[in-house]
């Protein structure tokens, strides 16, 4: 059941929003208590409706509640969710993007003597990579009818691949059944059809990437303890590796190291992603930018969310109705706030998007960073958009078109899992 779910979940995860999880994507029980608490109220005073069931709809209503949490993280991430903490997020500098990008992580008292760090990049975290042999397209394949079996060994974690082969069956429609196998089973690779010359070849790669001690390869591929037939390995070359995983190295303002992945921690200081190597002994600087900087790209950072989210709910105008209803709602959050938002820089569009002119925010900025005077508009924006942006991430079948049956009767209605539940019942729709 549990590995049912997980699947469930992973196909939810990638078919409708693939964002990345952020810590605020974790909460605290009174948390969660808070918004079951908030739920049942929705339903004890919600009309009944009848339940939604057009495909396109349910993707809808997930995408707006994911885009919702999306803005939601984007103010989190500014410090919006603490008192006196919005745009006090200060920001990090890389003297090249293209080789490592960087952001600070550390806490909002910096150190006395905050450093800047050197990176020579000598190489990249790389994943392992199985290349198989590269068989005739259309030709029957050379494995007698039957059921067949292989191991892929990862993570310390064994699993067993069942499949069968068909009387007239091609090499490409075993080795699609495969890719779609292993895809499918989510245990940390990903599998792909390399095409050459009318002949095809399936790709094994790993998620992970660099290696551990004492360890030269991420994954195995074997059916020597195949309880079924075996011999598939060989066939398809599954366990020939093209390409040895292998650890990032560089060196930090001259020191050797080394990192199983392109992403780490600089001295609890910097969140650094390595992109590229360096060249002609030219090293990466990273550290921090002045405070008139760090407030100009909280503030862009801030209209970058805003703008995703109004962007996503306009993108259904043509196919969902109630779509309209939250564009004005948006639209009518940011012309509330229109001409103090326009004084520091940022202008509001036709489409309900804000546009940024950097040069008059940075002047705005430089002249006062006392962010309580000078941003306290600022804040109150945000803080009506963080409201929003909650109500509907908790229930966005507000902006579902429905049919009404009927209203409670006042005075002697009851609880009831029904209309912000349904948006529940979509993630596993035709699972069993």
């Amino acid at each position: 059941m549990g590995a049912v779910m997980n699947t469930v979940y992973n196909n939810y995860m990638t078919s409708y929003a693939p964002k990345s999880l952020t810590k605020y994507d974790t909460h605290k029980r009174s948390e969660l208590r808070s918004v079951y608490n908030t739920i049942v109220k929705l339903n004890k005073d919600a009309p009944w409706y009848l339940p939604t069931t057009s495909k396109d709809t349910q993707q809808y209503a997930i995408d707006l509640k994911e885009n919702a949490r999306g803005l939601r993280n984007t103010i989190a991430q500014l410090g919006g969710l603490e008192k006196d903490g919005l745009f006090r997020k200060k920001s990090a500098f890389s003297t090249d993007e293209g080789v490592a990008q960087v952001s600070y992580v550390g806490d909002k008292e910096l150190p006395a003597d905050m450093p800047d760090f050197r990176l020579d990049i000598h190489s990249l975290a790389v994943s392992q990579e199985n290349l198989g042999l590269f068989l005739p397209n259309n030709s029957r394949a050379s494995l007698a009818p039957d059921m067949y079996s292989f191991d892929i060994g990862i993570n310390d974690m064994n699993y067993e691949f069942q499949f069968s082969v068909g009387e007239a069956e091609t090499n490409r429609e075993i080795q699609e059944r495969l890719v779609r196998l292993i895809n499918n089973s989510d245990i940390g690779l990903k599998a792909s059809l390399a095409e050459s010359e009318g002949r095809t070849s399936i790709r094994l790669t790993s998620e992970a990437t660099g290696i551990a001690p004492g360890k030269a390869q991420l994954f195995t591929v074997s059916d020597e303890h195949s309880g079924m037939g075996s011999g598939t390995v060989e066939y398809f070359g599954l366990d020939y590796i093209s390409r040895d995983p292998a650890n990032a190295s560089f060196a930090v303002n001259g020191e050797e190291r080394t990192s199983a992945t392109n992403r780490f921690t600089l001295d609890k200081l910097f969140d650094v992603h390595l992109t590229g190597l360096t060249e002609n002994d030219q090293p990466v600087r990273i550290g921090l930018k002045t405070d008139v900087e760090s407030l100009t790209d909280n503030v862009c950072h801030l209209v970058g969310g805003y703008n995703d989210f109004v962007k996503a709910a306009s993108s259904y105008l043509e196919t969902q109705s109630r779509s309209r209803h939250l564009v004005r709602e948006l639209r009518g959050i940011a012309t509330q706030y229109g001409p103090s938002l326009e004084s520091i820089g940022l202008n509001l569009e036709k489409d309900g998007t804000l546009a940024v002119d950097k040069e008059v925010l940075t002047e705005t900025a430089a002249r006062s960073l006392d962010v309580k005077e000078a941003f306290d508009y600022l804040k109150s924006f945000s803080s009506t958009l963080l409201r929003k942006s909650d109500q509907v991430a908790l229930n966005p079948m507000d902006y579902v078109e429905k049919v009404m049956v009927a209203y409670k009767n006042p005075g002697h209605n009851f609880i009831n899992p029904y209309v912000t539940s349904a948006y529940t019942g979509m993630m596993f729709d035709r699972y069993y």
